[in-house]
């Protein structure tokens, strides 16, 4: 424009510097040109105008459209990795799927040998049908005993009486054999008297040998009488003897039958606890049942399987085999810096670029994590020395996908992306 200026006014002020000197009109060619200049000078700026207007509008649009989003190279595709692990213990037969293999949902993926589980279930049968008719036994027992002592708590108290009766009875005949005792004794001795009398009368001859002879078998019979006397008080006091006995016996036997309500309680708890063996039995039962149903692995979830096991492994419980990654739910995981969170919220529209395959889905925030990264790492950083450094800590934001977008199921887990969400 400089130039052009200078141009002008060495073609231009000649001229009428010339015809001001002279007095005389300028000539219509010099009018011309001058009017041409200052059209150009009026079209140039126009047009810097313009274009300065342009730049002023792309750049508020541009502020605008890189104020309308937050971006970050910090993200990576997650979800669920479903490990499958052993719930019992054995030899490995099958392996029924191959790494990066996709599986449906309830397929089987390993079989463990069964044969040992199924002997276990053979014998958990058996010792539950060996409890059931224990149990069965014991509760037909226990009205049987409730009868049996009802029944024994009568007759024994029968017999007490039957016996003290025998006692009082027998007691009535040790008074009356006592009592023939001192009549006999009495005899006894009149008799021996009147053999000592009639002895020396005998021998005065004052009475005749036959009444002495009579006197003396008297006395031998009142004698032998005594002796009878004494062996029936003896049989008797053994009578009664023997009826204490049976008395005793029959408070013996009245006491144990009126144990009945313990014994009946004690036949009752063995019953229950005969019960609760066949429950024990049949948990036994059907632990055994699920041990050998645990033989069979399958799958929790449809997706590609990652396999550790081989044939022939001996694998034990809580050993993890295979792990499943379902590519039907997965999700962006964000790690934006804490000052890209201002105007960020849940729900608002994300679009993802994908580095593996230059394309981009489209999804939403579904929520934002309630701390930092570093505080979820295994050693969060402490500042106890009191010497803070500010450094922007980066916080971890759940990006779904929309419904549909990734129903060719080509994210895997770890990848790498770039997600931009537009917070207008």
């Amino acid at each position: 424009m400089a130039d052009q200026m200078q141009v002008d006014r060495a073609d231009v002020p000649t001229d009428n510097m010339t015809a001001t000197a002279t007095g005389e009109m300028p000539s219509p060619k010099l009018s011309k040109e001058r009017e041409q200049a200052t059209k150009k000078r009026s079209l140039v700026r126009r047009i810097v105008v313009a274009m300065a207007i342009a730049l002023a509008v792309a750049g508020f649009f541009m502020r605008r459209y890189l104020n309308s989003y937050e971006a970050t190279d910090d993200a990576q595709v997650d979800g669920h990795i479903n490990n499958v692990s052993a719930r019992v213990s054995g030899y490995v037969l099958k392996v029924n799927v191959d790494d990066n293999q996709t599986v449906e949902k309830g397929a089987v993926l390993v079989e463990i040998d069964p044969r040992d589980y199924q002997v276990a279930l053979e014998r958990a049968k058996a010792e539950l049908a060996d409890a059931e008719a224990t149990a069965q036994a014991m509760n037909l027992n226990v009205p049987v005993e409730t009868i049996g002592t009802t029944t024994q708590v009568s007759s024994s108290e029968a017999d007490l009486q039957a016996a003290q009766a025998g006692v009082a009875a027998a007691r009535g005949q040790l008074n009356s054999a006592r009592a023939q005792l001192e009549q006999a004794e009495a005899n006894n001795a009149r008799a021996q008297a009147d053999v000592a009398r009639y002895s020396a009368l005998v021998a005065k001859d004052e009475v005749s040998k036959q009444l002495y002879d009579q006197a003396e078998a008297a006395a031998k019979a009142n004698a032998a009488a005594v002796e009878g006397a004494h062996a029936g008080v003896a049989a008797v006091e053994q009578q009664i003897a023997q009826a204490e006995s049976r008395v005793n016996h029959a408070q013996a036997a009245l006491q144990y039958s009126q144990t009945g309500p313990q014994q009946v309680a004690a036949t009752q708890a063995r019953a229950r606890a005969a019960i609760a063996t066949v429950q024990q039995k049949r948990a036994a039962l059907d632990k055994a049942q699920l041990d050998l149903q645990y033989c069979t692995i399958t799958a929790p979830v449809t997706g590609v399987v990652n396999k550790r096991v081989e044939v022939g492994m001996n694998v034990q419980p809580g050993q993890t085999l295979l792990s499943v990654v379902p590519l039907d739910d997965v999700w962006i995981t964000a790690n934006f810096k804490e000052t890209q969170l201002r105007r960020m919220k849940i729900g608002q529209r994300v679009t993802i670029s994908v580095d593996a395959y230059g394309r981009e889905y489209q999804g939403r925030v579904e929520s934002i994590a309630g701390a930092t990264g570093a505080q979820f790492s295994l050693l969060p950083p402490e500042n106890a020395t009191g010497n803070y450094v500010k450094v922007v800590q980066r916080v971890p934001v759940k990006i779904v996908l929309d419904a549909g977008e990734n129903r060719e199921h080509l994210l895997r887990l770890g990848m790498s992306v770039e997600p931009k969400i537009w917070l207008r």
